[in-house]
């Protein structure tokens, strides 16, 4: 079978890196010889980047794909309207700030076609992001590992390559929270890393700050896995034999020390309601999180909407 390659990049305000970008990823795409297409989700920009967008579409028509939704979807939603609008046996998604450069594709390429694995992962070398995104980045790792028991080390990183059967395995799922790396790797059955360079970010800001960051955690866990809901029983469990086994304590005191001494304990008491009070707080907030889930999925709307599809290429 003759190999082809989609390269799916989604974009939100990059006008001041997409002229870079596109160049540089053409350059890259061509080195792989074989045929390819170049999709650039615009995820509901306010700058110039559509009007950019557009102009490479004209000026690479059967090259540069231009896929415009109507309005700011999420990193991921814009990813699966790219994976929709591929065609290629071989689907390589990057980010368009050029933190991980285009020049890495065709190792991507090769790995796929060399070792015949359903999905790479890469590991990002000498990263230059900052600690309060490399910590967290390190947890959801450990967290990922544990929930899919699949040991890759880098699942923050979006530049990775698919084989088309897993990517059409992803486009039948429908759920509305969707981590595109994990949704991947349960389908896969082989898979690989390599490692790749990563840059500064050269222009533009991180489309993150640190309460989006925060909410994608919370979007992490719920998305792959029940474990917290069963850590809450868990805890329960444990806190309510813990109280069990205080106010047996306490009634001890009480009979050898007198109601006196009871007295005295009432603001320890109080701290410890506290204690109990904020873990319920805690577990309704979770549970909370599943029941939204739940929520947007059975009101199965889409994910996105695409407004106009710019270019068409011959894959």
């Amino acid at each position: 079978m003759t190999e082809t390659l989609s390269v799916v990049i989604p974009v939100f305000n990059e006008e001041d890196n997409l002229d870079e970008l596109i160049k540089r990823t053409l350059a890259a795409c061509d080195k792989t010889e074989i045929q390819y297409e170049i999709i650039l989700v615009d995820d509901g920009s306010k700058d110039k980047s559509v009007a950019i967008l557009e102009k490479a579409s004209n000026e690479f028509p059967t090259k540069v794909i231009s896929v415009l939704l109507n309005r700011n979807y999420g990193q991921h939603a814009a990813v699966m309207a790219g994976l929709e609008a591929s065609k290629g046996s071989i689907v390589v998604t990057l980010d368009a700030d050029l933190q991980n450069p285009p020049e890495e594709i065709p190792n991507l390429v090769n790995e796929v076609i060399e070792k015949g694995v359903d999905v790479v992962g890469t590991i990002r070398e000498n990263r230059q992001d900052s600690i309060f995104r490399k910590l967290p980045s390190a947890m959801i790792n450990k967290a990922v590992q544990k929930a899919t028991g699949v040991a890759m080390s880098d699942y923050g990183c979006m530049l990775r390559a698919y084989r088309r059967n897993i990517v059409d395995a992803m486009l039948q799922c429908h759920e509305r929270s969707t981590f595109i790396p994990i949704l991947a790797n349960s389908f896969a059955a082989k898979t690989s890393e390599i490692k790749v360079a990563h840059a500064e970010r050269s222009a533009g800001d991180s489309k993150y700050n640190f309460i989006k960051l925060i909410a994608l955690q919370f979007d992490l866990v719920t998305c792959m896995t029940t474990f917290p809901i069963r850590m809450l029983t868990y805890i329960g469990t444990f806190i309510a034999m813990l109280g069990t086994l205080f106010g047996v304590l306490i009634i001890i005191l009480r009979l050898i020390h007198g109601a006196a001494w009871a007295a005295e304990g009432v603001f320890t008491l109080f701290a410890i309601l506290f204690i109990f009070v904020g873990l319920q707080f805690l577990a309704m907030g979770l549970l909370g999180e599943y029941i939204g889930r739940i929520y947007e999925d059975v009101r199965a709307r889409p994910r996105y909407f695409i407004r106009e599809i710019k270019g068409k290429t011959t894959l």
